[in-house]
C-alpha cells in the first residue's frame, strides 16, 4: 500500500517561503515520478511541478517558474517543494502525486497515488 504524507503547509505573507515535503512509503521510490499539484476553491487541480525518479529533470509550468524548486532524495523517500516570493494567487491545498513509471506528465489523471494534502496560505 502505497502512502503519501505531505507537511509544512501553512500561512506566509506575500513574498515570504515555504518548503513542503513529502514522504512515501513505497519501498521503490526511485521508480516513481513524483508530482506537485494544487487546487484552490472552485478551480480546477493545477499542475505545479515534477520530477523524474532519478531526480534528474524537474518540470514546471510557466506560473511558478523560477519561484518553485522541487527536488527529492531517494535515500529518505521524500520529495520536497520549496517556494519562494509567494504570491496570494498561490493559496491553495497542495498534493503531491506519484505515478510508476518515469515520465512526467501534467495530467493529474495519470498519478495513481496522492497524498491528503496541506495547506498554503498566503497573504497580501
Amino acid at each position: 500500500q502505497v502512502q503519501l504524507v505531505e507537511s509544512g503547509g501553512g500561512l506566509v505573507q506575500a513574498g515570504g517561503s515555504l518548503r513542503l515535503s513529502c514522504a512515501a512509503s513505497m519501498g521503490t521510490f526511485g521508480s516513481y515520478a513524483m508530482g506537485w499539484f494544487r487546487q484552490a476553491p472552485g478551480k480546477e487541480r493545477e499542475f505545479v511541478s515534477g520530477i523524474r525518479g532519478s531526480g534528474s529533470t524537474t518540470y514546471y509550468p510557466e506560473s511558478v517558474k523560477g519561484r518553485f524548486t522541487i527536488s527529492r532524495d531517494n535515500t529518505k523517500n521524500t520529495v520536497y517543494l520549496q517556494m519562494n516570493s509567494l504570491k496570494p494567487e498561490d493559496t491553495a491545498v497542495y498534493y503531491c502525486a506519484a505515478k510508476l513509471s518515469n515520465r512526467v506528465v501534467t495530467n493529474s489523471r495519470e498519478y495513481a497515488y496522492w497524498g491528503q494534502g496541506t495547506q498554503v496560505t498566503v497573504s497580501a
